[in-house]
Parts: structure tokens; C-alpha cells; sequence
């Protein structure tokens, strides 16, 4: 698979969240992965937000080729209910990315993906990276002015792009994460809800392709983005 499977919200009040993403996102958000912020990524200052993990087929040579290039493992690698692994680690690029086994088969994760943004502290090396372990493919490459390069990329060679990689370097309050952009209907009416729960709003902006997209905090401050317009699908 070697694509990102499972998203998972680690927060600091598991059912506000999830009443704020069942409103926000509607009935595909009602069984998300959500779970309390971790005690050891709290006493480091974490905020909350959300963990994409990536299908592997070896957890523990995806952590050992991981730490070749420069991550960090952040807790042992633990086991799964259905019998498989998973490690979280910190990339070379400073984002926290989670690794694991990938199922037989398993359906894209809740609520959509539009398209997944990697913000990096070296965004060539942390694409050449992904691009290394996973057999991504890097395609068109588009400068936004003020929202800096993003080096697009596909999870297969001869796919439509899924995300883009952005060098945090000359964006202000920007620091290294995923940003996984969820689809909406209308992009109006959602932001409407972010900001009445206690969220916060970037936005909204337009893409060249048209579409139109915000950045967001969850009240409990995890990032996200929403997304409206056909777009490439990412998941």
C-alpha cells in the first residue's frame, strides 16, 4: 500500500471532538479515529492533532530506513489488534507520521482526504525522503507566493497528485507537520461552524485549479483544512 490509510486524532477532549467533527464533517465523522492526547507528547508540548499513518509491509525496516535518513522513533513500535505493528516517528523533516502494518484491505479513511501537505523543515530532503521509502513519485511543482513552493507528488507513478510538500522557511508561525485537507460541499457554511465551536479560520482561498480551501484549529487546536471543489482526490 504505502499510501496513508488511517488518520487519527490524538486530542484533549475526545467527545467534544468528536461532536465538533460529526458536526463539521457530518455522519463520516462520527466513527473517526479519535483518542486522548498521549502523556508523553503532552509533557513535550504537543499540541493536539492529527496522526496520518502509512501502510507498510515492515514496520521495523520502515522505522530502520526512516532512521537512516535522519527521524527520530518517538515510544516503542507496539502491536495492533489485528495482529499488526505500528511506530510513530518523527520525520527529518521535523512531522510527525505514523507507520504501520497495512491491512489486506482497507477502505479510505474518515472523514475524506482531499489532498495530504507536508510542511518540512528541508521540504527536498523530507520529499526525497518519502519519495525513497514509499515509492512516491514527485510531479508538478508550483510556486503560491505567499503560500510558498509546493512540490506536489503522487503515491504512484502515472497518478493524479494526492499531496504537495511546502519548506516551512519564510512562513511565519508555520511549523513541520502533515496538514490533511478534508472535503466539503460548500466551504461557507463549515468555516460558519468552526469558528461558532471556538475554532479558528485562515482563509478561505482559491487554488488555481479553483478550488477553494481554509486552514483551521479544531477548539482543541488541532490543525486541519477544508476543502471544496472536484480537486484530485488523495485517499
Amino acid at each position: 500500500m504505502k499510501r496513508f490509510f488511517r488518520l487519527q486524532l490524538r486530542t484533549t477532549n475526545v467527545p467534544a471532538a468528536r461532536d465538533f467533527y460529526t458536526a463539521l464533517l457530518g455522519d463520516g465523522a462520527a466513527n473517526a479515529d479519535i483518542v486522548p492526547l498521549p502523556e508523553q507528547a503532552a509533557a513535550r508540548g504537543a499540541p493536539a492533532h492529527w496522526l496520518g499513518y502509512v501502510g507498510v509491509e515492515d514496520v521495523d525496516q520502515a522505522v530502520r530506513a526512516f532512521a537512516e535518513r535522519g527521524a527520530v522513533q518517538l515510544g516503542p513500535t507496539h502491536p495492533t489488534p489485528d495482529g499488526g505493528r505500528v511506530a510513530i516517528l518523527r520525520d527529518p523533516g521535523g512531522a510527525i507520521v505514523g507507520v504501520a502494518t497495512a491491512p489486506a484491505s482497507a477502505r479510505a479513511p474518515q472523514p475524506e482526504v482531499a489532498w495530504q501537505q507536508l510542511y518540512a523543515a528541508n521540504a527536498q530532503q523530507a520529499a526525497t525522503t518519502y519519495c525513497d521509502l514509499f515509492g512516491w513519485q514527485l510531479t508538478d511543482r508550483r510556486d503560491l507566493g505567499g503560500l510558498g513552493v509546493h512540490q506536489e507528488f503522487a503515491s504512484r507513478s502515472g497518478e493524479p497528485s494526492t499531496g504537495s510538500v511546502v519548506d516551512v522557511a519564510g512562513l511565519t508561525g508555520v511549523h513541520s507537520h502533515w496538514l490533511f485537507h478534508f472535503r466539503v460541499a460548500a466551504l461557507a457554511p463549515a468555516l460558519e461552524v468552526v469558528r461558532k465551536a471556538g475554532g479558528t479560520v485562515i482563509g478561505p482561498m482559491e487554488l488555481p485549479n479553483g478550488d477553494r480551501i481554509a486552514v483551521c484549529e479544531d477548539p482543541q487546536r488541532a490543525a486541519f483544512a477544508l476543502r471544496e471543489g472536484g480537486g484530485r482526490q488523495a485517499l
